[in-house]
Formats: structure tokens, C-alpha cells, sequence
């Protein structure tokens, strides 16, 4: 171990202890970090991200554990209704966790919705059954290790077996002032014959904002529950990212994703759901719109363990000026995975001739008895369409603006927020002109 890894580990016991955290989360932080310094970065395909900065930061600030209160910013009350009573949501600016609310009915049924430490000295057996065990573990590769040696922020958000919850729970991450590192970590567990509308989103009050961004989320679906999530990231351009999200589908169970990815900075996105259960099914829809000079790798992977389990994968991209975007869906049935339908739908609408988009469909059959079937395609503007709606009168700039909403619109409509779905259509807007 070198001098630079002994500082670490007296500064990681440090702010742990500060922290007044169990001694199980700090042994786990301190075995991360000698992970994170031996493990490879993930391998990403047709991406080269070793030059990328991940993992250096000029200052670290750890979670500040008590409710602020302050005053909210104008960008996030427009998200969420603080004033309503019944409303559910967590707001969380840099590392301090400004505002939370969960209404009486579903904490009496025994519903958790918490910043994510202190559902870990609340409620550390449930917490530990769960956290970096099933969907995501430490030793992946250097990105989870170190996520999981400094993670400082994030939620816990747990609802009990037979809870039907029918209005939408919310979270809002903001990325402010702070020059720390933003590592947050989301874990969200509906257990079985539950069902649970989690929307989220990633917003920053500085458009000069610089540094890195580690999110890790890990949703999981037991015995014939439902999640339909919901999520808008939009960092800003200064801001390295990697968002891995991970689904775990137990049996009969589904989980709905809607993602509108909208980092302006070099970014890798990493959503895999995986079947594990027979019935269990996953619909993933993700929408993203590149600039500038901007990177983006986007995988999205469904594997299928099981039998009878179904998969699609939409993802619609648009780049403009000099942005590349790399679209890997993966389909994977597994031996033993029979009766089980793998679809996917890849599509990049280029606006500029220096953008460059990339739609990779692959399907990996280890089993017979199955549906599977992949669509892909990289493209300019329609001209057919652009000419169609020109000759009603419409301008050319008008007429492009419109044919992008409506190639983007299949996400964008499956945002259960009408705040949310409007701050979608708002950034894809500026954007796109």
C-alpha cells in the first residue's frame, strides 16, 4: 500500500467517524478503496475512456446527516410541491439533505423514505440485505469500488410487503456550490406484491460547474412487485459522469424505466436490468440530445435468467455540432431462459455533418424457444417530412424543432411528473435550438 493510499484510509476512518457511522460501513468503505486501487477501469466498447477523469478531486465534503430547511431554489420548487401535505419527496443540495417529506398513510404502512445513511443507522439489517449485495457489488471495477469507498449522498426508499403506493415519490439531487465530488447512491426496494412510482432528477445551479459524478443506483423488484421509474439527469458540462443503474426483477415482477439523459459532459451511462426470476419483465425507454464537443457512451443491457421473461429496449438519441453518442443495447437470454422475448429499437437523428451517432444492437441467444429481434438506424432529418410539413406553411427551423419533439416524445411522454415531463421537454428544447 503506498503513502497516498495510508492517507486515504485515515481520512476515510475520519469522516466516517465524524460521520458516527457503524463500523460495518466503514470497514466496507476502507475495503472498497483498497479495491478501487487495484481493480481496471469497466470496459466500455467503443468508447476509450482512460484518459477520462473519474476519480480526481480537489476537495471531499462528507454527508451532512441533519435537515437543513433552507430556502429552495426556484429550479427545484418548479419540481416538486413542497406545499402540498400529501406529496413524497427527498431534495438534497451538494451533501446536505435541505428537505424531506412522506406522508403520515405511508409511514404508518410501514413505507422508508430516507437519505441513505440514515436508513443505515435506522434500519441497518434491512439496509445491508440489500446495499451493493444483489444488483451492484464493489468489486466490479474501480468506478463501483470507489463509489462504494466514498459514497456521500443518496437515498433508501423501501416499501413493505402488499403496499400499493399510488402517487409519485420523488428526489431531487442538486449539484450547487460545492467543489466535492457529487457520489451519490440510490437504493430502492419494493417488496413482494408491492408497487412504487420513484421519480428523479440530477440538476445543477451552476452551468460552470466542474468535477465528477459517481451514481450508483440499484432498484430491485421481489416476488410480483411493480416499479416504474422515472429519472432526468442534466449536469452540466464541466462534469465527468458515470451513472451506473442496475435492476434486479424477481418473479412475475416488472420494472418500467423512462430516462431522459441529458448530461452536457462526457458521461457514461450503464443501465442493466437483470430477469432473475421466471414472468419477470423490463421496459426500458431512453432519450438523450448530444453537443458541443460532448462523449456519451449508453449501454443498455436486459439479460434473462428465467424462463417466460420478457425485455425491450427503445433508445432515441440526437447529436448536433461536434457530439458523439455510442448506443449499445444488449438483449442476452441465457441457457435456461426458454418461452422468453428479447426486443430492442436503437435510432440516432444526426443534425450537424461533424456529429457522429452509433446504434449497436446485439442479441446474445443461449437458449432455443425463444422471440428475439433488434432495429437500428442512423440518420439526418427526413426529408419527406421536413418537405410535408414546410408545404402547410411551416418554416423550415419550426418544421426540424417538431420532428425532433416527436422522435424524442416516446420517453418524454412516460414521465409520471407533469413538473418533471415539462423540465424534460424544456432542456431537450433548448438543446435542440
Amino acid at each position: 500500500m503506498t503513502e497516498n493510499s495510508l492517507v486515504q484510509d485515515d481520512f476515510i476512518r475520519t469522516f466516517s467517524k465524524n460521520a458516527d457511522e457503524p463500523s460495518f460501513l466503514t470497514d466496507f468503505r476502507l475495503a472498497s478503496w483498497e479495491l478501487a486501487s487495484k481493480l481496471d477501469l469497466p470496459f466500455v466498447d467503443k468508447t476509450k475512456i482512460d484518459r477520462w477523469n473519474f476519480t480526481q478531486f480537489g476537495t471531499y465534503q462528507a454527508f451532512q446527516s441533519e435537515l437543513t430547511n433552507e430556502d429552495l431554489p426556484e429550479e427545484v420548487t418548479r419540481l416538486v410541491e413542497t406545499n402540498n401535505p400529501h406529496a413524497n419527496y427527498y431534495i438534497q443540495i451538494d451533501q446536505r439533505p435541505v428537505k424531506r417529506q412522506l406522508n403520515k398513510e405511508l409511514q404508518t404502512q410501514g413505507v422508508i423514505f430516507t437519505d441513505i445513511f440514515t436508513a443505515i443507522k435506522e434500519h441497518p439489517e434491512l439496509v445491508q440485505k440489500y446495499f451493493m449485495k444483489e444488483a451492484v457489488k464493489a468489486d466490479e471495477h474501480k468506478l463501483t469500488a470507489f463509489h462504494a469507498a466514498l459514497v456521500n449522498g443518496g437515498v433508501f426508499l423501501y416499501v413493505p410487503k402488499n403496499i400499493e403506493i399510488t402517487e409519485p415519490i420523488q428526489a431531487v439531487f442538486v449539484v450547487d456550490k460545492a467543489n466535492a465530488p457529487l457520489l451519490n447512491h440510490v437504493l430502492l426496494v419494493a417488496d413482494d406484491h408491492s408497487s412504487v412510482t420513484y421519480v428523479e432528477n440530477y440538476i445543477s445551479l451552476d452551468s460552470e460547474k466542474s468535477g465528477i459524478a459517481n451514481i450508483v443506483e440499484e432498484v430491485i423488484a421481489n416476488k410480483n412487485a411493480r416499479i416504474t421509474y422515472g429519472a432526468v439527469d442534466n449536469l452540466p458540462s464541466g462534469i465527468t459522469s458515470y451513472v451506473n443503474r442496475r435492476g434486479h426483477v424477481g418473479q412475475d415482477s416488472t420494472i418500467e424505466w423512462a430516462l431522459g439523459l441529458m448530461n452536457d459532459g462526457d458521461t457514461i451511462n450503464e443501465n442493466v436490468t437483470n430477469l432473475i426470476g421466471s414472468g419477470a419483465s423490463s421496459d426500458v425507454k431512453t432519450v438523450t440530445v448530444g453537443r458541443g464537443k460532448q462523449t456519451q457512451n449508453i449501454t443498455t443491457r436486459v439479460t434473462h435468467y428465467a424462463k417466460a421473461t420478457t425485455g425491450t429496449i427503445l433508445s432515441h438519441g440526437v447529436m448536433k455540432e461536434r457530439a458523439t453518442t455510442i448506443f449499445n443495447g444488449i438483449g442476452h437470454i441465457k441457457h435456461g431462459a426458454s418461452k422468453s422475448d428479447a426486443q430492442q429499437e436503437s435510432r440516432v437523428l444526426m443534425l450537424s455533418k461533424e456529429a457522429r451517432g452509433d446504434a449497436n444492437p446485439i442479441l446474445l441467444i443461449d437458449e432455443n424457444d425463444v422471440v428475439a429481434g433488434h432495429a437500428a438506424s442512423v440518420g439526418r432529418v427526413d426529408p419527406v417530412e421536413l418537405f410535408y410539413l414546410m408545404s402547410r406553411g411551416i418554416s423550415k427551423q419550426e418544421a426540424e424543432r417538431l420532428i425532433i419533439h416527436g422522435f424524442l416524445d416516446p420517453v418524454v411522454k412516460q414521465l409520471p411528473v407533469e413538473g418533471v415531463k415539462e423540465l424534460l421537454q424544456e432542456v431537450i428544447e433548448g438543446k435542440v435550438r
